[in-house]
């Protein structure tokens, strides 16, 4: 598996595998130990949406950050990573990459970020391993749209569809 580094975000990065097509189909590795040997995962988690829907920006509070490994396996998404870390010279910065199940591109996403998805194909199933446990009462989460944070969508608002939960998320400012 081929490691790229994301430059202007510490400890954020993507993994482009490398991919042996043939006559039968192909053959990656899509997760080895090696590549990960200060992340200890958990557990495994998969989530299917159709077109359009976001999911995020979502994060867990101290003591529960969690990291994650996302990747696509079937359709197309916008995976978003926003640098939460008070202390970071790039807090407030996000990277965006296009995931699908044809690049099988996955992004790591260390803890101190929060993280969306955008649904680009009629629908996408997405998995992602995780090192810690989800907590509710820790759960937390900004709008897909805050102001401070100014992502750059693949589909206009008209497009998105948001949970009512994530449609209730404050902006930046006002979830200190």
């Amino acid at each position: 598996m081929n490691k790229n580094y994301h430059n202007e975000i510490k400890d954020l990065f993507y993994l482009e595998p490398i991919i042996y097509n043939d006559s039968r189909g192909y053959f990656f590795e899509a997760y080895s130990d090696n590549d990960f040997k200060k992340t200890n995962f958990i557990q495994d988690n998969e989530s299917k949406s159709k077109f359009g829907v976001l999911r995020g920006i979502h994060f867990q509070k101290k003591p529960y950050e969690q990291s994650k490994l996302v990747r696509v396996l079937l359709g197309q998404i916008q995976d978003v990573a926003v640098d939460l870390r008070l202390n970071s010279p790039t807090y407030k910065k996000y990277f965006s990459i296009i995931l699908d199940d044809k690049n099988k591109k996955q992004l790591f996403i260390p803890r101190g970020f929060g993280h969306a998805f955008l649904t680009l194909s009629t629908e996408a199933i997405v998995s992602y391993k995780v090192d810690q446990s989800y907590n509710n009462v820790s759960e937390s989460g900004i709008r897909y749209n805050d102001p401070s944070i100014n992502i750059k969508w693949q589909l206009n608002d008209n497009k998105i569809i948001l949970s009512n939960k994530d449609n209730k998320l404050s902006y930046l400012l006002s979830n200190k």
